[in-house]
């Protein structure tokens, strides 16, 4: 896929990626079962690409509206950095997170769907959702991203900030 001079640039200065979970890593479908219990469905894509991103010293967030088990239990197994759940106000945690990380606005990417993303994704260096994100969404993001929700969201973006870094040839360098 080709993208932007600019969308190049912005990705460039990028050190942390947060994103939110449905919608995003998730086709946004929730299904129970007669005993109550939750099951997601998960790209192996996103998963992979989380022990990349800590190799090049970006780190990883999520910041999710719902508090799920299946979500937590998700977050842990990928070690990713800093997971939230239950958050109504994202963009408090994300101005926490930028301080604690000592960062500044165009040094983190950030990837949302709907509406509750908007306060944080006018004021990341580089706004992204899926391509089935909300229209509303869509009208205020730096990225329409190629795939889905649930269908290597995450690694797309990975993949762009790596690329856009150089960091990908150390990646397989190492590999092979």
């Amino acid at each position: 896929m080709s993208y932007s001079e600019k969308t190049i640039e912005q990705a460039r200065k990028i050190k942390a990626i947060i994103f939110d979970v449905d919608g995003v890593l998730t086709d946004g479908g929730i299904v129970y079962d007669n005993a109550g219990m939750e099951f997601k469905r998960f790209n192996v894509k996103d998963g992979q690409i989380i022990k990349y991103l800590k190799r090049a010293e970006i780190y990883t967030a999520v910041i999710t509206g719902r508090d799920s088990l299946v979500v937590r239990n998700r977050c842990e197994e990928l070690k990713i950095d800093k997971h939230y759940h239950g958050i109504k106000n994202k963009l408090e945690t994300y101005q926490k997170l930028k301080e604690k990380w000592q960062l500044t606005d165009e040094q983190i990417a950030y990837v949302g769907d709907d509406i509750n993303d908007l306060p944080v994704l006018v004021r990341c260096g580089l706004s992204c959702t899926p391509s089935d994100g909300h229209y509303k969404v869509k009208e205020h993001v730096d990225l329409v991203l190629k795939s889905k929700g649930g269908e290597g969201v995450l690694r797309e973006l990975a993949d762009l900030v790596l690329e856009a870094q150089n960091r990908y040839e150390d990646i397989i360098k190492e590999l092979i």
